[in-house]
């Protein structure tokens, strides 16, 4: 999948609007119950961020970015600022935050993971593109500092030695969400004093 590993202008994704999607077919019966069945697994993240430009300035680096990515083609980072940390939006990630495997003496290799509850049930979501330096690892409820290695563009984990059976490993971190462009034109208007817009710059998660 053709990916370029760039983040979109943090400035302009802070003003978008967005979030998960899901696809629930509901089928209405005679007697006017329904039912219900899920066709994704997952869900999967739209975005909008025309609502994040405010200058004439912030347009041309976004013509400048679609441009660069050709329009559809490829793929990119996007920081979702409503949900981008294994902890709250407003918190600090700490190296305990998220479970992401139990140990069995022979698995070197874990991938990150969020976990969301509610009400006694939990999706988990596979974490593909953690922040650079932003990830701490915790075995059995202490961090380590050294031992292991992360890979920015999958979001594993690989330690050079198992970590032993049945301990817990997990990590705190920063990621951003796969995306790429869901159009391959943007309308751009400029009025009469030389402000610029874009009526809409959708956004879609790359799911794999």
């Amino acid at each position: 999948m053709a990916f370029h590993e760039v983040r979109f202008p943090e400035n302009i994704s802070r003003g978008a609007r967005g979030g998960p999607q899901r696809r629930t077919q509901i089928v209405e019966l005679a007697s006017g119950a329904e039912e219900r069945n899920a066709n994704w697994v997952n869900s999967r993240r739209r975005y909008d961020v025309a609502y994040g430009i405010r200058r004439i300035d912030d347009l041309a680096v976004v013509v400048a970015f679609f441009e660069a990515r050709n329009g559809r083609l490829y793929g990119f980072r996007f920081k979702d600022w409503a949900d981008h940390k294994s902890c709250a939006p407003s918190g600090i990630p700490a190296p305990t935050d998220q479970l992401i495997g139990i140990g069995d003496g022979e698995q070197t290799e874990f991938h990150l993971t969020k976990a969301y509850a509610s009400g006694g049930e939990t999706w988990i979501r596979a974490t593909t593109k953690p922040v650079t330096g932003t990830v701490r690892v915790a075995v059995d409820g202490t961090e380590q500092m050294s031992g292991w290695s992360i890979d920015a563009t999958t979001g594993i984990v690989t330690f050079a030695t198992a970590p032993a059976d049945a301990v817990a490993i997990r990590a705190g971190f920063e990621f951003d969400v796969p995306v790429r462009f869901d159009t391959d034109a943007l309308d751009v208007t400029l009025d009469i004093e030389r402000l610029g817009s874009i009526t809409s710059i959708p956004l879609v998660e790359l799911r794999r």
